[in-house]
Parts: C-alpha cells; structure tokens; sequence
C-alpha cells in the first residue's frame, strides 16, 4: 500500500512540475519579448505560480521518491493551506460573480449585449473599473486592436439600423466600439456613428462619452465597463468551476500523501528495528 501511495503521489507532481517550469518559461519570454503594458502585466503572475509549483513538486516527488519524511511532512503541510486557500477563493469568486445574475434585461439589451458596470457587484466595479485600473485596461483594449477588427471588417458595408442590431456582436466589441442603442445613433458603417440633429434620444451619460475617433471610441462608456466587467464575470465563473475539480483532486492526492506518510513512518520503523 505505501509503494502505491508513493507512486500515486510521483505522478500528479511530476506533471505540477512541468506546469511550473512552462509557466516560467512563458514569465521569462513575457520579461523578454514584452514590449505592451498587457504583456507585462502576465510577467509577475506567471513566475510566482511557476515557482510555487516547482517547490511544492520537488517537495512531494522528494519525499514519495526518497521516502523521505521531512519533506513529505512540509510537502503536506503546504497543501493543507493551499486547499484551504482555494476553499476560500473558490467561494470567493461565487460570491462576486453571482450578483445581479436573475436580473431581467431586455430583449434589445440581450442581442446586442451592452451592459453597464451598474449590473456587477461592487468589489469588481472598485477594483477594475476605477481611474486608475481603467486607464490600463483600456490601453489593453486599444492595443489588442479590439475595435479596429470590427471595421476592418466590415467597412465596405453600407449599415442600416435594423441591419446592424441584428447582428449580435461579442460583448465586448458592442459595448465599446459602438455608441449604446438607447442614444439612437445612425450607422455610417461599424465604428463612424451619426448624431440626429435632435440630439441623443436619451440624456444618457454614455451618449456624450462617445467619439468617433478611432483611439476614443466609447471606451470611457459605462457601457464598455460593463462589457469588460461581463467579460471578467465569465471567465471568473469558469474559474470558480475548475477550482471545484481541482479541489477534489488536491483533496485526493493530499489524502494519498497523508498514507504514504504513515507507510514511509511504518518502513523507517521496521528498517530501525532490523538494525537494533
């Protein structure tokens, strides 16, 4: 049973082990090659996940290889935290994400996907959204050329109203490269908008917010935040799900790690005893 256990243990952190040195390899190329704000920003993540993954590997493959219950023991001791840091997270992440989610949108809302950072918690509005974080985000948005993809797309088509609001657009691109539905701006064509010479339909804030130009567009828009905010919501959402699974693993392999702690103590006994 403990040269099972050992070899239950070896096999997970070996692959933990090749996950951290990719992960530091992909830091070291972003401290390299980066040459935007969104590509350092992947750099510090990248090396401290890397390394944490290949101490807490060489911890474990150490102590199942050699039998060697010192390590295991910080090994375990390791893993106990980290499970309790992802109960936490994982719960965490529920929490944030879940608000606003029964609330009822309307059907134009719906296929055109705007959103604004009203319809998200407060924790994501305070730490995403603010001056200072916003300011970087929408450089990412600018630099990834998130717009400049939907005109290159279509600027040969002469848009008409009806036309374009059928055409349901990512999330993101329909918050932040067009102006909102509700100001009732006319289409030239997918990022050049009309204002009526009434003025905007509604005293929305978004409605004034909104440029033509190509680097301001409506990436200062609630709207666009909005759209960013669904984005993270998402991708945290999926998160929150991997976590689970992974939990139930790290649960299982701690588990395992915990037998072959007490089969290794059971072998050192017997191999001390041999010798008296």
């Amino acid at each position: 049973m403990g040269r099972v256990s050992n070899c239950i243990v070896v096999f997970p952190n070996s692959l933990l082990l090749l996950l951290g040195q990719l992960s530091l390899s992909f830091g070291v190329y972003f401290v390299v090659h980066g040459s935007t704000h969104c590509d350092k920003v992947l750099k510090d993540p990248l090396l401290i996940m890397g390394g944490f993954l290949v101490v807490v590997s060489l911890l474990g493959l150490i102590g199942s290889v050699c039998k060697n219950n010192f390590f295991m023991f910080i090994y375990l001791t390791v893993m106990f935290f980290l499970i309790l840091g992802l109960i936490g997270l994982t719960v965490f992440l529920f929490l944030v994400t879940n608000h606003g989610a029964g609330k009822v949108f309307s059907e134009r809302d719906l296929i055109i996907k705007e959103r604004k950072s009203a319809d998200f918690s407060n924790w994501l509005k305070n730490h995403f959204v603010n001056d200072k974080n916003w300011n970087q985000i929408k450089s990412c948005l600018i630099d990834a050329k998130v717009c400049t993809s939907v005109g290159n797309h279509n600027d040969h088509v002469n848009y008409k109203a009806l036309v374009f609001f059928k055409n349901t657009l990512p999330a993101l691109q329909s918050s932040c490269c067009k102006p909102p539905t509700r100001c009732g701006f006319r289409p030239k064509n997918a990022t050049f908008w009309e204002v009526p010479k009434s003025g905007p339909a509604t005293a929305d804030p978004d409605c004034l917010t909104w440029s033509n130009n190509q680097w301001k567009l409506c990436y200062d828009c609630n709207s666009c935040k909005g759209g960013v905010l669904a984005n993270f919501r998402k991708a945290w959402k999926s998160w929150a799900i991997i976590n689970v699974i992974l939990l139930i693993f790290l649960i299982f392999v701690y588990s395992v790690g915990c037998c072959a702690r007490r089969s290794n103590q059971k072998s050192n006994r017997k191999y001390i005893r041999g010798f008296a």
